[in-house]
Formats: structure tokens, sequence, C-alpha cells
């Protein structure tokens, strides 16, 4: 009876190798520069060791950086370290990051390891939030679907998991990261006001919300970020300027606007009834505020104005110019520095814009722009 022996599988060679030394399994393979590379795998089974060799050799095979344990990190870890970064440099968009992390990406992600999300995932994720649309949370329709999720939204969170995945490779805890595609955005808003809308639009808002809408007017500064918050230490009258510091904008750099006649006269308006407070013993360092009782038919007192959104759609209805928003200021006074005669980089400077490209899309022509060029060109030609 002839005894039939299996052959001894052999590892096809520069494949690496494994062997056990004390409890533990090795592996042993050769790295990118040619030299022998044996390392521990910490684990007492052999099928570990198979996994990592051939993770090792492959990634060398490749020319990839090779990253210690990368299947261990989980797509919820790698999300809380860019809302940690966010809150250690102090980023104005933590609030909205994590926004988006917690409602609309963990949930999808939120069970997975990092290095498991794929190209394919990232598709079904745009297919699912384009199904999903928005759900009105208040109001007579609470519960229902009112609308579709615009591919703007649908970006600005493909953005974030952009960084989620990009901060992973910084840190050294993945090696790659899936391809994500931008989705095709409608153009960008280009809402304005002429001279007589904004009058307005004015006239019908509330007494204390009118400066704080003609300062955005003027200086085309954001109303809730670098507006609303101004308080009277960043105004120099005799300087004739106001200020915003460095840190508090969205491009944290620091930005100067020198008083034009209508900017001072709103100011000294604010800064007048800031004095007649004061000398009633109630001391506000806002610039911008309203009377608030304190308890039923208590004294009033000053309180910073935190948003005017219901008395801004009023105002924007009774004046003929629904659907504006208070955004529509800035593009509106990027517009007139333009139309004045400044010159883009000093427009540029007081509204605080550092690349052109995000500037070009503020600087909007109108069909006055339009028609006032065409009689230019008849004059011209002496016609």
């Amino acid at each position: 009876m002839t005894l039939m022996v299996k052959p001894k599988h052999r590892r096809a060679r520069g494949s690496g190798s494994i062997y056990p030394q004390g409890r533990v399994w090795w592996i042993s393979y050769r790295g990118a520069d040619g030299r022998r590379v044996a390392e521990s795998t910490e684990s007492r089974r052999k099928c570990d060791a198979e996994a990592l060799l051939l993770k090792k050799t492959g990634a060398v095979a490749h020319n990839l950086p090779i990253v210690e344990h990368a299947e261990r990190l989980t797509f919820r870890e790698a999300a809380q370290a860019v809302i940690d970064d966010c809150a250690v440099n102090h980023k104005v968009s933590e609030v909205t990051v994590t926004r988006r992390i917690t409602k609309h990406l963990t949930p999808v992600f939120g069970g997975r390891r990092l290095v498991g999300i794929k190209t394919a995932d990232v598709v079904a994720y745009i297919v699912h939030r384009q199904q999903q649309g928005i759900v009105a949370h208040k109001g007579p329709r609470k519960g229902e679907r009112v609308g579709d999720v615009s591919n703007a939204e649908i970006n600005r969170e493909l953005q974030v998991l952009k960084r989620i995945f990009n901060l992973a490779i910084e840190q050294d805890r993945i090696a790659m990261k899936p391809k994500i595609k931008m989705l095709q955005e409608s153009p960008a808003r280009s809402g304005f006001f002429e001279p007589e809308q904004f009058a307005s639009v004015l006239r019908h808002l509330p007494t204390e919300v009118q400066p704080v809408v003609a300062m955005a007017y003027i200086t085309g500064w954001r109303v809730h970020d670098e507006i609303l918050p101004l308080e009277w230490r960043q105004v120099d009258f005799d300087a004739g300027e106001v200020r915003l510091d460095a840190g508090t904008t969205k491009n944290k750099a620091g930005r100067v606007f020198p008083f034009t006649t209508d900017l001072r006269d709103v100011l000294e308006a604010q800064h007048a009834e800031h004095e007649r407070l004061k000398q009633a013993g109630q001391i506000e360092p806002w610039v911008f505020f309203r009377l608030v009782a304190k308890g039923r038919g208590g004294k009033l007192e000053p309180k910073p104005i935190k948003s005017f959104a219901v008395a801004w759609k009023i105002a924007c209805r009774a004046a003929g110019c629904p659907g504006r928003i208070p955004h529509d200021l800035r593009r509106t006074a990027i517009r007139n520095f333009v139309r004045n005669g400044t010159s883009e980089n000093v427009a540029m400077k007081l509204s605080g814009h550092k690349t052109r490209s995000v500037f070009d899309r503020y600087d909007i022509v109108s069909g006055a722009d339009l028609r006032e060029a065409a009689r230019k060109m008849n004059v011209a030609a002496g016609r």
C-alpha cells in the first residue's frame, strides 16, 4: 500500500515569509528600498500574519505608503477628529460641520471602517440624499417632504467627507481615499438691491433693525457674523473708522472700513442712544441692540440683536421684492464699490474677499449697467 504525502506549500519567491517567534507570529518582506523588513504581528493567529503580509507586500508592489492598523480607524473616530480640528483652530464653520456630520454623514457611514468606504459608497450616499428630500420641522406641514435637497447642499456635505479622509491621511491613519466627485451646482445667487428698493425695505423694518441693514448696505460686511456682534471698542470716531478683530471674520483676517458720511451718520445716531442709556445707568457694549422688558411689565434693558429673519421677510414682501436675503446687501455693496470707481483691489479689502474668483461672483451686472454701457458706446460713436 502506497501512502500519498501532500506536498508542503511553498510561498512564491519575493512574497515574504511568516514564522513563529515565541507565542506570536512574525512577518518578513522586502521594503521599497530593497531591504529586508521583519516585524511582529502581535497576534497568535497565523491567518492574521498572512493577511498583514499580503497588505505589506501589496503596498510595496504598488508603491503605496504603509500605514499601521489603518483598518482599525472607524468613520466616527475620523469624523470626531475633524470636529476637534475645527474647535482647536477656532473655525467659524465648527457648528455647521458638526451638524452635517451628525445629521447626514454619520447615519449612513457611522458603523463603517474608514478604509471600507469606497467611491461606490459615496455615489450611493448622493443618491440617498437626493431621494431623501427636505422635511418640514415646524408649522402645519411638520413631518412632510417640502422640497428636494439641492446639489449645493450635498456638495457641502461631500466637502466635509473629503476633509475627514484628508485629515486622516495627514495624521498617517490611512493611506488612500476614494474619489469624491462634486455635483453640478446651480448658478450663484444674483440678488441685489437698487437704491429705491433698498430705501423701501428700510422703511418697512423695525427701528432698531434699520441701522444694521444700513451698515450692511454701505460696507458689504456679513450681517450675522460681522455686524451684529460689533462692540463700541471697535468704533473709532477720532480716526473715522470701524474695525473687525483678526480671528472674528470668515477668513480670520482683520478688517478696517473708513467712515463714509452715511456710515458716520448711522454710527453717531447709535452712539447717541448709547450715551442716553449710559446716563440712565444702563451700560451696553454693543453697537446694535434692542430694548427688551425684563419680566412681564419690567424695566426695558438693552440686549444684542441676534436675528431679525421674520421682520426681514415681512419688509421685503411689503417692499415688493420677496425672496431676498440679507446677504444680497453684501452683493449690492460690492457692486456699488465698483460702480463708484473703487479699484477692485481696494474693494476686496473693504469687503474682506481674499480671492478674485469669489469677488467676481459678487460684482453683479444689472440691466441698468448694460444700458449705461450702450449709452457710452453711442456717445463714443458720435450718435
